[in-house]
């Protein structure tokens, strides 16, 4: 048996889950990551993966995989970083367990994350905050989830995997609203609410089938999840106005630069507004324009 099938089992099932207690998507995206490097080593090699010794992950060998990442896979910068890190996370691991090897082990750990231009950060406008939450069609049941929803993540600048992870009693629509959410990080976060979002909230939620303890479910009574962008019912002097017309120019080049430039571990943050300050009323100040690829673009029915 070589040392690195142990290693690296032992890094998954002892390292992460029992002493750091990894959450599943680190773990999840680690393992994506080794599963690419192994596949990249017995192409580049010639030895199948349950025969790659430790020594086969030379400092070559890890600059090769992440130029493969850029140049074959089409991977942005921030992916290639990510990928450094869990490389780096491993053999931190490994190197009090085969000190034999602090040589190479060194100097795979001596490569640096590269840099790479950062997206300014922008935001809709008040009309474009408002054509967005006359998007939905409020006639039928989809369109009166879809705007609630909206109307919460504007107000509570909150991601969209908190948003599907709502269930009815984290909302407190009485006096003091505020939703708790759990967010990422395994973070618990109290974000108070306006009157008129929790005036919306208390009128979505009257109307929502009994026994239903999700907040935004789909048709069928499950939680959502992120896919395909939903299709908005609209009035046509809304879908034809301009600054609905502008929402979709700017939000299609969101999420096209979405896509190609960072996968799912960089998070999926809505509003990254000063979250601290409590709610806001949308048609005070302007909103990102993230928030039409994160929740509009994002969240399947």
């Amino acid at each position: 048996m070589t040392l690195l099938a142990p290693t690296l089992q032992a890094f998954f099932t002892t390292r992460m889950t029992s002493q750091f207690g990894a959450s599943p998507h680190t773990v999840a995206a680690y393992r994506d990551t080794w599963r690419l490097l192994l596949t990249y080593l017995a192409d580049a090699t010639g030895t199948p993966p349950e025969n790659l010794d430790l020594a086969a992950l030379t400092p070559d060998q890890v600059s090769g995989f992440l130029t493969h990442l850029e140049v074959v896979r089409g991977n942005a910068v921030s992916t290639r970083n990510t990928r450094l890190a869990a490389i780096h996370a491993f053999f931190g691991y490994a190197a009090y367990r085969h000190p034999e090897h602090a040589a190479t082990i060194s100097q795979v750990m001596a490569i640096p994350a590269k840099r790479h231009h950062r997206t300014d950060l922008t935001y809709l406008t008040p009309p474009e905050v408002a054509a967005l939450l006359a998007a939905p069609d409020q006639t039928t049941r989809a369109g009166r989830r879809d705007h609630a929803l909206l109307q919460l993540a504007v107000t509570a600048g909150l991601r969209v995997s908190e948003l599907t992870s709502l269930n009815l009693e984290d909302l407190h629509l009485g006096a003091g609203a505020h939703v708790v959410c759990r967010g990422k990080g395994r973070k618990n976060r109290v974000t108070p609410l306006d009157a008129q979002t929790a005036a919306i909230l208390r009128a979505y939620i009257a109307v929502l089938p009994p026994g239903t303890s999700i907040v935004f479910p789909t048709r069928t009574g499950t939680r959502m999840s992120r896919g395909e962008p939903p299709t908005f019912r609209t009035p046509d002097p809304i879908r034809s106005g301009p600054e609905w017309r502008l929402i979709i120019a700017r939000t299609s080049s969101q999420v096209q630069s979405g896509i190609q430039g960072r996968g799912r571990e960089d998070g999926d943050r809505v509003v990254p507004g000063d979250r601290r300050s409590g709610s806001r009323d949308p048609g005070q100040r302007g909103h990102p324009r993230e928030l039409g690829e994160q929740v509009s673009g994002r969240a399947r029915r």
